[in-house]
């Protein structure tokens, strides 16, 4: 069989770019990887330290499968402006949010009115996608059990802001870039 170059004539113009991924192709990746043993199989969890292996993600997005020991937590965080995903694997994973997003700078303290917390509970093949502006906190609530996540973010992560939370007083803490990953 002959093959032949694309034509030169062909103005860049025509050929159609990637499209971004929305927030539904996200969270299918998410659910799809979470529920491939093969890939989870690659995952060599820790006793005591989250653990995590880089994925790659649909449409130029970033991804990472993670191993949470009994216990652990991310802390209050955002994404930096990216979009995200995520599907648990294995186990079970509580979400802590806000029902409103936040400003997406120009801030270092808020008080919270009362009643803008939220908890889920996402078992095994459970999870949700979120929009660019959205705080929340991932713990795993079993004292005994490792749990498994997949996460996906559009576009990759920039940096992740992590917040100090005293009560309803939400504050910056620290803003991490992708050279402190």
């Amino acid at each position: 069989m002959q093959t032949s170059a694309p034509s030169s004539d062909v103005p860049a113009s025509a050929v159609p770019e990637a499209s971004a991924p929305d927030l539904a192709a996200l969270l299918d990746f998410a659910r799809t990887t979470a529920a491939d043993p093969e890939t989870l199989a690659g995952l060599t969890l820790h006793p005591t330290e989250r653990t995590w292996i880089r994925l790659e993600g649909p449409g130029g997005s970033e991804a990472w499968l993670i191993g949470w020991p009994p216990g652990s937590e991310t802390g209050w965080h955002d994404h930096g402006g990216s979009s995200g995903a995520f599907v648990t694997a294995r186990g079970e994973l509580s979400e802590l949010s806000l029902v409103m997003p936040l400003p997406s700078a120009g801030w270092r303290s808020l008080e919270l009115e009362e009643g803008m917390d939220r908890q889920r509970s996402l078992t095994a093949g459970r999870g949700r996608a979120f929009g660019p502006h959205h705080v929340h906190q991932v713990v795993n609530p079993s004292q005994t059990d490792h749990a498994v996540s997949v996460h996906a973010y559009y576009p990759p992560l920039p940096r992740l802001r992590r917040y100090a939370r005293q009560g309803d007083v939400l504050s910056v803490a620290v803003i991490e870039t992708q050279e402190d990953w």
